[in-house]
């Protein structure tokens, strides 16, 4: 089983950028495909995006194509979150998660998950 580790949350003015980072340990990266989820308070957690295990392949929710990317490096064990024109209601728990799958959109079928990183929108 993959362990993953998120971090670069932070409190940011709304029409800032943020970086999330997901460093991925104890089996080989690069098969898994990975995504990038949130979690707002009272909220269910949604899907933010998702990459396969290559990069090649990338998917995002409506509400985030054009402001968010993710992206990633298999040598460096790592997937990012790169967000951009940040509004409040992304204010969340963001987490990222593994799944078996080349790449899956469907939150059942991620099967790993970091402890999550704030991120926080003032505006």
């Amino acid at each position: 089983q993959v362990q993953l580790v998120e971090s670069g949350g932070a409190l940011v003015q709304a029409g800032g950028s943020l970086r999330l980072s997901c460093a991925a340990s104890g089996r080989t990266f690069s098969p898994y495909g990975m995504g990038w989820f949130r979690q707002a308070p009272g909220k269910e957690r949604e899907l933010v995006a998702a990459i396969s295990g290559s990069g090649g392949s990338t998917y995002y929710a409506d509400s985030k194509k054009g402001r968010f990317t993710i992206s990633r490096d298999n040598a460096k064990n790592t997937v990012y979150l790169q967000m951009n024109s940040l509004k409040p209601e992304d204010t969340a728990v963001y987490y990222c998660a593994a799944t078996t799958r080349n790449m899956a959109t469907i939150i059942n079928n991620y099967y790993s998950w970091g402890q999550g990183t704030q991120v926080t929108v003032s505006s």
